[in-house]
């Protein structure tokens, strides 16, 4: 039983939000360049041996309310299958870990990392009741992941990668409040987080709609940028705006069909729709990048 709760400490089914780690590795052209492969997957380790650490504090600090919670009662500290000191201790060996991982690698990338810890500890034990700043936090922590994985393979990251990167990640925060807020308002009791009382679900859906749309234009003139028109040598990667597009418009449906809980995690990975879309989406702008966007049916 230990051996499990201390991998579910862990939380490795969160590790899914560090791929974006790996977009600037294939918008730089660097998939089949073996020396940034593996670069940008120490990076990826990186980044999940500081989240999890991260994860280990906010569960140390917050066992006691986590008890109460429907869900939440069952995370392995406030469950009690695991204990305070083997938590602190398996945080110790992460962080050891984490700096000997990140020994040797660019200096820019080994600054992202402390900050993104950082910021989330901070998050963790305050600044997560700051109305608005909350989610704020969440995409900085995204956008954090982005040049984390431009600086660990020396490549630059267009700004409007970083915008689109910020908003759909303010997008899944607003989503994630949302869950929260109509999660308590649905048991009718229990007494929620102070930052939802301070959330209505109308605010929240008008800020879903902002951050969707600023996530699709963003992405979008990305794709027509005039850098992305001379890097790539195609037009064409506009095309793979309707792949975005629809996982929004799926991830909105999930979010007021009330298919969509508290973890936009969860949704992310057991949505077939969206995954399907995922997938769809990663295979065209690999064969535009890297393939010269040869499409002989699309209009030139």
């Amino acid at each position: 039983m230990m051996v499990p709760a201390a991998v579910a400490l862990l939380r490795p089914k969160h590790w899914i939000k560090n791929v974006i780690v790996f977009a600037p590795l294939i918008f730089a052209k660097g998939l089949f360049n073996p020396s940034q492969v593996l670069t940008s997957l120490r990076a990826f380790v990186a980044f999940c041996l500081a989240a999890s650490a991260v994860y280990i504090l906010n569960d140390i600090a917050d066992a006691e309310s986590d008890r109460a919670h429907p869900e939440k009662r069952n995370r392995p500290l406030a469950s009690g299958a695991i204990t305070r000191g083997m938590a602190l201790t398996i945080f110790a060996l992460l962080l050891a870990a984490d700096v000997f991982l990140c020994a040797g690698m660019q200096s820019k990338f080994i600054v992202v990392v402390a900050a993104y810890f950082l910021l989330n500890v901070a998050y963790s034990f305050r600044l997560k009741e700051v109305v608005l700043l909350d989610v704020f936090l969440i995409a900085a922590g995204f956008m954090l992941r982005v040049l984390g994985g431009a600086y660990a393979i020396s490549v630059q990251v267009s700004s409007w990668i970083v915008l689109c990167s910020m908003f759909i990640s303010l997008f899944l925060g607003f989503a994630k409040r949302r869950g929260e807020l109509v999660n308590v308002e649905g048991a009718g009791s229990g007494a929620p987080r102070r930052v939802l009382l301070l959330y209505k679900v109308e605010f929240l859906d008008q800020m879903l709609t902002i951050s969707a749309a600023g996530a699709v234009i963003a992405y979008a003139l990305y794709t027509v940028a005039p850098r992305t028109l001379l890097m790539f040598g195609t037009e064409n990667l506009i095309y793979t705006t309707i792949f975005v597009l629809y996982g929004v418009f799926r991830y909105l449906y999930l979010i007021h069909s009330g298919k969509q809980g508290e973890n936009p995690t969860n949704a992310l990975t057991s949505d077939i729709p969206i995954i399907v879309s995922g997938v769809l989406w990663v295979l065209t702008c690999v064969y535009l990048i890297y393939l010269g966007g040869q499409v002989s049916w699309l209009p030139r």
